[in-house]
């Protein structure tokens, strides 16, 4: 699959971008920035010299002009340069005005924004700030959950990938969803924390380390309030919190059962949704943050009082890959039929100490 990548110099870009080189199915062609960006010209391991000697290639400005030469003379030009796939980590307002430009010429969408993760036109306004424009492109796109919408995603030119606060709230909540073991109409809340990376690369007083505390922020409006609702069936009240870390977020659930549902329903719900999910850890304690900091994993754990018939669900990811980067990278893996945690994984060894056996997480050449 040959790529671009729109909106390498942010953290989710970066982080993209170095999964991608890894990536022995992706060849990336060009990487991007805003047309005004300082850094166009730079190379993209002089922003992130953790890539230095990895990653040299060039950062090119984004413009009209360079999708009309790289895109719409080459895509039926020039085959052996043409772009299969494109990776937006930019705006929503960007995504929201260019992917449909991609889709029309052919080359597949995998958006890291929130350009197109809400079905209703109407909510843009309100959570994200702008009128979204593109009716059309936004009725092509699919939700990228993706150990839940595995066929969506493979058939989708346009892959609205998960927002980071929604992957783990949707994770914990989708196993008892789609069992119907939620009391109907009950209250539904989603306590999220989140490290500073989530606000972004660019410099703010708010989410200056030095100036930053534990501490709640909109309550009850909250962009990704809505996408959890949407995609969960369920209507859910999410009250977010900035914590003073870097990165990593844990999404606590907590919901009402139906009368009768058993410890054992419960369990048996979430194993069978994740049992055979590489990326999905089922932990017996409470997830930590550390734990999944720089990897791909979800870690998940939950208690549920028959009494009381009130479960709380724990899931704990790294906002910047699971949420974002390897999430994007697992759709794409989809779409080119392969496993979705394909180039995310090393190989593993399992046994006991005296006989180990290695298990290899690329696909089969048989």
């Amino acid at each position: 699959m040959k790529v671009a990548v729109i909106g390498a110099s942010g953290y989710v870009g970066a982080e993209l971008i170095g999964l991608l080189c890894q990536h022995d199915n992706i060849s990336i062609q060009h990487l991007l920035v805003s047309e005004n960006s300082a850094s166009s010209g730079k190379t993209f391991a002089a922003l992130h010299g953790r890539w230095q000697g990895i990653c040299d290639l060039p950062l090119q400005s984004f413009s009209q002009t360079w999708f009309d030469t790289f895109i719409s003379d080459k895509q039926d030009n020039d085959a052996e340069h043409a772009l299969d796939a494109v990776f937006f980590a930019t705006p929503h307002e960007f995504s929201a005005l260019w992917a449909g430009a991609f889709v029309e010429a052919g080359i597949k969408v995998f958006d890291l924004s929130g350009g197109f993760r809400l079905k209703e036109l109407a909510d843009y306004p309100q959570y994200y700030g702008f009128e979204h424009q593109d009716i059309n492109t936004l009725s092509l796109a699919h939700y990228g959950l993706a150990e839940w919408q595995h066929e969506q995603i493979a058939g989708a030119d346009l892959v609205a990938v998960p927002g980071c606060y929604p992957t783990a709230s949707l994770l914990a909540l989708k196993p008892v969803i789609s069992n119907k073991l939620q009391l109907e109409n009950s209250l539904v809340v989603v306590n999220g924390i989140s490290g500073v990376s989530g606000a972004g690369r660019t410099a703010s007083l708010a989410s200056n380390f030095n100036e930053v505390s534990l501490m709640p922020y909109n309550i009850l409006k909250h962009r990704h309030q809505p996408e959890i609702s949407q995609e969960a069936g369920v209507e859910v009240i999410f009250n977010p919190h900035l914590a003073p870390y870097k990165r990593g977020l844990l999404a606590t659930v907590t919901l009402q059962l139906k009368t009768g549902v058993s410890a054992a329903q419960v369990d048996a719900a979430f194993t069978h949704a994740y049992q055979d999910k590489a990326l999905i850890r089922l932990l017996d304690a409470w997830p930590k943050i550390d734990n999944v900091a720089h990897t791909p994993f979800a870690d998940l754990h939950w208690q549920y009082d028959e009494k009381k018939q009130v479960l709380v669900v724990s899931c704990a990811i790294d906002n910047l890959l699971k949420g974002a980067a390897a999430q994007a990278l697992q759709c794409a893996n989809i779409s080119m039929g392969l496993p979705d945690h394909y180039g995310l994984l090393p190989q593993t060894f399992v046994g006991s100490s005296d006989d180990y056996s290695l298990v290899s997480h690329a696909p089969s050449t048989k």
